[in-house]
């Protein structure tokens, strides 16, 4: 996985120095400054996550969003609190369609299935060191009232507990900043902006 040709960026050199659940590489490069000058010889480390997807399962007929929770080791890491709320999200497998992708992930860590997808769009998480590209969905969910249920897979040890909520609740939320996980944020955002329109859409569809 070689970085692809670009007429302003001059690769000196590529060094994969870590490679195991994810890979890390050192690149030495040289890129087209704005006054059309090259700068001088930068060194960066660059996380290696790919292509992954995120989707936030709405209900528009009982107005309702669902979210997970689990442990994020990174968290704890920032100084955060290590249980996040999140939507369901993952990596694609090698040349799988982000739509699958998304499917899989909600199916895999909350039980739940989805109808309709909406793609919001494609998002690069940490600009300043992962090539990781998110495609971020809004996906049809049937969400009766229930139990709180829990998901994940057992191989991957994950621990999951589902979460559903009204969607002016989640919002509201939202824009309070209580979602520091970036995904969540921009899918509930979103939805604040485009929830009624959406729901006309869905509804003509199902019409």
């Amino acid at each position: 996985m070689t970085l692809p040709f670009h007429p302003d960026v001059k690769i000196v050199s590529e060094q994969t120095v870590w490679s195991g659940r994810f890979r890390v590489d050192v690149v030495q490069f040289r890129h087209r400054r704005f006054d059309g000058t090259l700068s001088g010889l930068r060194t960066w480390e660059l996380f290696r996550r790919g292509r992954a997807a995120a989707v936030l399962p709405y209900d528009p007929v009982r107005d309702r969003v669902a979210l997970i929770e689990q442990f994020r080791l990174p968290a704890l890491a920032a100084g955060m609190v290590p249980t996040m709320v999140e939507i369901p999200a993952g990596l694609c497998d090698a040349d799988e369609d982000p739509a699958a992708t998304a499917r899989r992930e909600v199916t895999e860590e909350s039980g739940l299935s989805l109808g309709p997808l909406h793609e919001v769009g494609q998002f690069l998480l940490t600009p300043g060191g992962s090539d990781e590209q998110c495609t971020l969905f809004i996906g049809q969910a049937d969400l009766p009232d229930g139990p709180v249920t829990s998901g994940g897979l057992d191989a991957e040890q994950e621990d999951i507990r589902l979460k559903i909520m009204d969607a002016g609740d989640a919002i509201e939320q939202a824009i309070a900043g209580a979602y520091p996980n970036s995904v969540t944020a921009i899918a509930l955002l979103w939805l604040a902006a485009r929830r009624d329109w959406l729901r006309q859409e869905w509804a003509s569809w199902n019409s």
